[in-house]
Order: C-alpha cells, then sequence, then structure tokens
C-alpha cells in the first residue's frame, strides 16, 4: 500500500496517471470511476467525488428495480458520497500507471450508508471492539478457469466451454502447469498489490484452482477479497482465457469460499479463543461457534446470495448441507482447526459468489451473538454430517429469504433497514429467475410437450 504522500510524488513524477476510485455494490463487485491522477491531486483529494445512489439499488443487469428505501425513482436517485478511505491506495500491475483507493459511502448529509456492504461489516467490527477484541479472517476463494475467452462465451450462451483442465486435478502438481501461466501472474501481481500470498493449488472440478491468502483484519480481508476477484479476472481477459468463482457453473463441483475467522484483542497476542494454559477451547470460543451455528440457516442468504449459490449444496460434494460443527470434519458446516493462536473455526457454506463484507459480518455477528447470550454449544457431530440428522442449511433463495425476513436476531444485529433492503434484493433475484424461460424448459418442452 502506499501513503498519500508516495501517491502524490508518483503522480507528480509521472509514473501514476490513472486514479480508480471504489466501493462494493451488493453484488459484491467493484463500482467506481477512473480519474485523471493530476485532476484528482487538485480536486478529489480531501474532498471526495460522488456517484448516484442507484448503485445500491440495482439488480446484476444493472436494472433499477422497485422495493428499496434507500434509493428509487420517487426520490430522484440523487447522489451519494465517496469517502476515500486512504489506508486502501493500491497499486495496480496488471493496469500500468493505475492505483485503486477504495471507498465507503456517505449520503449527501455525511451519514455513512447503513446498507453499504462495507459499512455493515464495519458496525459489526465496532461491536467487538466495544468488547475489546479485533476479529481476523481469512477467505479461501475457488475458481474454475476455462480457456475460452469471456466474450466468446457470452456469444456462444456459456455453452460447450473448455475448462483449463480436462479431469480432477486436486493438488496435482502436474495439473497446474497447464494453467501455471496464468496463475504465476495473479499471484505476483497480487503479491505486489500488498496481499500476502500463501499458495496455490488444484481443486476437483475440471480446471479448478485456488490461490490462498494470510488472514488479516476483517474489513481488510474483505478488501483485499473484491480486488483480487476483479483483478484475477482482468488477467484472465489479457491470457485469452476466462475465470468464475460462480457458486455452481456445471454439474461438477461447485466453487466454494470457505471462512477461517477468530478473534484477539486488541493486543494481537490476547488470544480469545484458546486457554494456553490448558490448551483447550475457551468458553468464549465455544459460545462463538453456538452463534453462528445458532444464525447459520437466518443470515444463510448473506453467505448464498444468488440463486445458484444452493445448487452448490449437494451432498458428499464437501459443501454442506447439515447445521453443524465438528473438529477438522470437512463434513459438517463448521470445522474446528488449530491450537493456540491457530485455533480458528471454519464457515464452509459459503461459495464463491459470496459478497464478502457481507459474509464474514453475518459469521462475527452470529459469533457475537453468541458471545453475548452465552448460547450453549451442541456436541461435536462425528462422523458424516450429511448423514447426521442435523438441521439443514436452506435448499433455495426462497427459503433463505423467508429466514432472514422472519429473524429477530438478524433485526437486532443488522437493523430492521439493512434486513429488509436484502430481503428485497432477494425479492428482486427470485422474480427475474421465476420469469425466465430456462434451456431446461426449452429443451424439455419444445417438442414433446
Amino acid at each position: 500500500m502506499l501513503t498519500v504522500d508516495q501517491l502524490r510524488g508518483r503522480i507528480l513524477d509521472g509514473s501514476l496517471d490513472t486514479v480508480i476510485l471504489a466501493f462494493t455494490d451488493m453484488q459484491g463487485r467493484l463500482q467506481g470511476k477512473l480519474l485523471h491522477a493530476r485532476f484528482f491531486l487538485d480536486s478529489v483529494l480531501g474532498h471526495g467525488t460522488e456517484g448516484c445512489n442507484y448503485l445500491l439499488a440495482v439488480d446484476v443487469e444493472m436494472n433499477t428495480v422497485d422495493g428499496y428505501a434507500h434509493a428509487s425513482w420517487a426520490d430522484g436517485y440523487g447522489d451519494m458520497e465517496f469517502v476515500l478511505d486512504l489506508a486502501t491506495i493500491r497499486l495496480l500491475p496488471h493496469r500500468p500507471g493505475t492505483v485503486m483507493i477504495q471507498c465507503d459511502l456517505a449520503g449527501t448529509n455525511g451519514v455513512s450508508v447503513r446498507v453499504s456492504p462495507r459499512e455493515i461489516l464495519r458496525a459489526q467490527t465496532e461491536r467487538a471492539a466495544s468488547h475489546g477484541w479485533k476479529a481476523l479472517a481469512g477467505t479461501e476463494l475457488e475458481f474454475v478457469i476455462f480457456n475460452t475467452p469471456y466474450d466468446q462465451a457470452w456469444d456462444t450462451g456459456y455453452r460447450d466451454l473448455e475448462p483449463a483442465n480436462r479431469y480432477n486435478i486436486d493438488y496435482s502438481i502436474l495439473g497446474s502447469t497447464l494453467v501455471e501461466p496464468l496463475l504465476r501472474e495473479i499471484r505476483n501481481t497480487m503479491y505486489a498489490s500488498g496481499l500476502n500470498v500463501e499458495s496455490a493449488k488444484g481443486e476437483c472440478n475440471f480446471g479448478q484452482h485456488e490461490i490462498a491468502f494470510l488472514y488479516d483484519e476483517v474489513i481488510a480481508t474483505a478488501d483485499n477479497h473484491t480486488y483480487y476477484k476483479t483483478a484475477s479476472k482482468d488477467i484472465a481477459r489479457q491470457h485469452g482465457q476466462s475465470i468464475t468463482f460462480m457458486a455452481k457453473p456445471n454439474q461438477r463441483e461447485g466453487n466454494s469460499c470457505h471462512v477461517h475467522m477468530s478473534l484477539r484483542g486488541k493486543d494481537d497476542d490476547a488470544l480469545v479463543f484458546w486457554d494456553a494454559e490448558r490448551g483447550v477451547r475457551t468458553a468464549l470460543y465455544d459460545h462463538f461457534i453456538a452463534g453462528v451455528l445458532a444464525t447459520m440457516r437466518d443470515f444463510t442468504l448473506f453467505y448464498a446470495p444468488n440463486i445458484n449459490s444452493y445448487k452448490r449444496f449437494v451432498k458428499g460434494s464437501f459443501a454442506p448441507t447439515a447445521v453443524a460443527w465438528g473438529i477438522d470434519n470437512r463434513t459438517s458446516s463448521v470445522r474446528l482447526v488449530g491450537q493456540g493462536k491457530g485455533a480458528r473455526m471454519e464457515n464452509r457454506l459459503p461459495g464463491g459468489d459470496m459478497n464478502p463484507y457481507l459474509g464474514l459480518a453475518a459469521m462475527l455477528a452470529g459469533g457475537l451473538y453468541g458471545i453475548e447470550h452465552e448460547l450453549t454449544l451442541e456436541p461435536e457431530t462425528k462422523g458424516n454430517a450429511y448423514e447426521s440428522g442435523a438441521p439443514t442449511v436452506p435448499s433455495t433463495m426462497h427459503e433463505a429469504r423467508e429466514a432472514l425476513a422472519q429473524s429477530a436476531i438478524a433485526n437486532e444485529v443488522f437493523g430492521e433497514d439493512v434486513v429488509r433492503h436484502y430481503v428485497n434484493y432477494a425479492d428482486v433475484e427470485i422474480a427475474a429467475f421465476d420469469a425466465a424461460v430456462t434451456d431446461w424448459e426449452l429443451r424439455r418442452g419444445f417438442e414433446r410437450l
């Protein structure tokens, strides 16, 4: 990351000419503006800029839709302020002469936009801070690489795409060879952009891979996550390939985004989840786990925000279906791993399409709720959680929508305005899908019915 003085110096010496100001929308995408660097210095730094408030009230296709209190035709779709977070000045090596600054959002009255995903996560970090804690997290994003470029995939209706690998290459060194030029550039670009790269590995689906990064405080992790997804697609396009993070791109294994989380004291050495003297989990850790499990069904929409997300939840696929926890058990939705400073919980429910701010906010909110209400942790699920008889996660977006809409806990920890906003988001997606005529319907009914 650059300091403001370093940014100013590089603009004045001509090595930087473009500044991107970006925020993350409801769908987890970076939205914003590209500014000439000298204009940024002269007119934006210290002042900020504006964008239309409809950006938090549209669907994936950028259609204006009804039902949002935040922005509407009735209110004229006015502006909101981009509030620069000057701790996020990031060089973009894959875009020469360019830096990006991630932003918060505020109304023209200066009040933070509460339904902004970054603000929703910040509210939960403030809850943690009120207890003297900070939340650390890492996200493990899987993706599928295709040798078919994005434009060609669009033109062919995403049919007959060529995966970068022709067989299961989970942990295969040989299998990574075909895609190493792309993966190497992504890894090195991320490192040069300020991300702490750990490793890359193959996964189960054909052409499926994962790049892992070191954990960080939750907002920094979400910032890095959104940048990484966007930059990876940019780099794949430059290589004549495409990458998808959608939860279930085909009938094989879906793309997960396992989330690892722990709490620390404000002094980084102060462990919240681990009793170092006795070498065991703390009661606070058990309450936190219990809270994540107790809210998992209610908060599933924040972990699985799209129609397609729910097609990933298949028994025996390593995607969880049971609301259960286990020690190093990959069949459960919550897996406990590590000891000491490494003690953490892995939430295996989210898919690659998760908005990281919302998913991390949901997990942290649920865990803090468990601590604040001293929830009792049910016994560990041992063995195959798919066959455990435990409650199951919602199997459709409609079921998840209903769970969130009726959740007293969600209204308590997020606020009724936030809940209404994202319930409407679900309503919009469900209505659009229900109105669509799919290939499946045409194939079955065009001639035979």
